[in-house]
This record gives C-alpha cells, structure tokens and sequence, in this order.
C-alpha cells in the first residue's frame, strides 16, 4: 500500500504547454499572470505548484529567464512548493527541457517516465478559430509527435537534477509501463524513496479516464513500491474533478489546474487555477480530510527546503 498519510496534497498546475491561448481567455500566459494564479492557487489551498512558461504570445517557452520573471515573485508570496517542468513542450530537445530546472534548482520538477505518443490533434476537430498562426500548427503537429524519454533521458536527469540539484521529482505516469520504468530505477538505487507518483488518465497515447483503470494503476503501483511512494492523480479535461476526487476517496493526493483542464463544471470555464483548486479542496473537506500546508508536503516528501533554490 501506498504510504499512510493523514493530510492530502494538492498540486496546482497553472499554465502547462497544452492548452493554447484560444483555447481560454483565463489561460495564464505572461509573466504576471503565472505569478498571481500561481500565488492565488497557493493562498486557495496548493501546496506544489508545477510551472511552465509561455512567450508573449502563448507558445511554450524552455527560456530560463521567461521562468525567472514569475518564480521570484511566487517564492516572495507564497510558501508554496515550486515544481519546474522537465516535460517542456513539442519539438524542445532534452537540455531545453531542462534549462530552466538546472538553472533554478527547484525543490521538485516533474520527470516522465517513458517515451509515447501524445495527441492533441483532435482538439482541431473542435475548433476552427484561432488568435495565433501558431496555434493549429502546434496541435497538428502532435499527430506525427513522440514525447520521448528514454531510459537514457531518465537517467540523465536523474544525474542532473537529482544528484547535482538535490531535487524530487513528480514522477509522471500515463500508462502501466511508466509505473514499471520507474520501478526499474528503484530496483537499481538510481531513485530514492519516497516517491511521489503521479498517474496521469485521459491524454491520447496514454492510459484511458476510466474508474477500473484508476484502480488498477493504484494496484499496481502498490504491488511494485508498497508503501515507498506517495499517491497523486490527475485527469484530463471533464474528468479531473470525478477522477482527484476518487483518489482522495482512495487515501491519495491529487492535482489540478489550467495545464490539465480549462472547465470547472460541466460547459462552464475555470475562470481561474484558484477555483479548481478551491473546488477541490471543498470536496477533500467535505470527505472529512484535510489539506496538506507546504510545510507538511515538505515533510511527506522528503524535499529540501524553499531556502535551498536559485531564486
């Protein structure tokens, strides 16, 4: 079984390198607007907060000095947990996905845990208008698209930023494989617990937002870990409330926000990252659990400190 934990962790993820800004008026894209949803989700009740960045004109951007003119201002207002992205977005080589981690040293970054297709293409038979010229490119372009992570690319970061920088990782898994990737890390001492896995539903290429396969990633994660890593789910689109919710239900942590889906109910916008994350808080506490502060997810972690980061 997963670790027994008495407090759940929320993660917001507040821009993400999927959604495009057509896709939302509320999409966070400039410097200002990641800090403030990210300072607000943190006031709301998160206690990471997983990052990307974005140039001016919303396209996803691996430019350390685009990270730095939101990140000081999120550590200088918020005690939350920074959690920088590896993952990055299309078309960025491994050393691009990791620049901004390397030069920020985060607490944590996410890390993904195999190589797979990654579809966003059918977004196109939903939408026809778009503000930029980029925009349908970018999603066409994950038809013909590979979101490679070797076990080189792994263990590369796993020297780099976990060696070198101190950092835990977000261990991303969207799909059973990704849960035996990690499990052969483990089993070579190249990772270290606890873990805190992350079992992604409903991307296309991964694992499918079905209950059944909820259960079965917890299962299996169970079998492969026992109670050396902490459990966290996210889910997609309409399925992010019913599926964090089923975790929480299940003794797990769970993520939101923007990167993962743009509604807060049925047909109806997040007008921002906070409302998802006061959502689901809301649901957590009418379970009769609590939230996790910062300093408790520091804690459940094992992470080394907010005094320890470069910035």
């Amino acid at each position: 079984m997963a670790a027994k934990q008495n407090k759940v962790i929320i993660t917001c993820a507040v821009t993400g390198s999927i959604h495009t800004p057509s896709m939302s008026p509320h999409l966070p894209i400039t410097a200002d607007e990641v800090a403030q949803q990210a300072i607000d989700a943190a006031e709301a009740g998160a206690s990471i907060l997983h990052l990307h960045a974005r140039n001016p004109d919303g396209s996803p951007t691996p430019d350390p000095k685009a990270f730095m003119e939101f990140l000081p201002r999120i550590k200088q207002n918020s005690d939350a947990v920074v959690n920088i992205t590896t993952g990055g977005g299309h078309g960025m080589t491994l050393e691009e996905r990791l620049a901004a981690a390397v030069a920020a040293s985060p607490e944590m970054t996410s890390l993904n845990m195999g190589s797979m297709n990654f579809g966003l293409f059918p977004i196109l038979d939903k939408m026809k208008d778009f503000q930029h010229e980029w925009e349908p490119k970018f999603l066409e372009n994950s038809r013909d698209f590979i979101f490679r992570n070797t076990f080189k690319d792994i263990e590369y970061v796993l020297k780099e930023l976990g060696e070198g920088h101190g950092v835990k990782f977000e261990y991303e898994c969207y799909d059973v494989g990704h849960l035996y990737n990690l499990a052969h890390f483990l089993d070579r001492g190249l990772v270290k617990p606890p873990l805190f896995v992350q079992t992604i539903f409903g991307i296309l290429g991964g694992i499918g937002a079905d209950p059944e396969n909820l259960m079965f990633m917890k299962r299996t994660a169970d079998k492969l870990f026992g109670d050396q890593y902490n459990w966290s789910v996210l889910a997609a689109g309409r399925h992010q409330m019913n599926f964090t919710t089923m975790a929480a239900i299940n003794g797990g942590n769970v993520r939101v926000g923007l990167e993962d889906s743009l509604f807060i109910g049925k047909g109806k916008m997040a007008k921002s990252n906070a409302e998802q994350v006061a959502k689901i808080r809301r649901i957590i506490e009418e379970l009769s659990l609590e939230v996790a502060t910062p300093t408790e997810a520091r804690e459940m972690l094992a992470l080394k400190g907010g005094d320890m980061v470069n910035f």
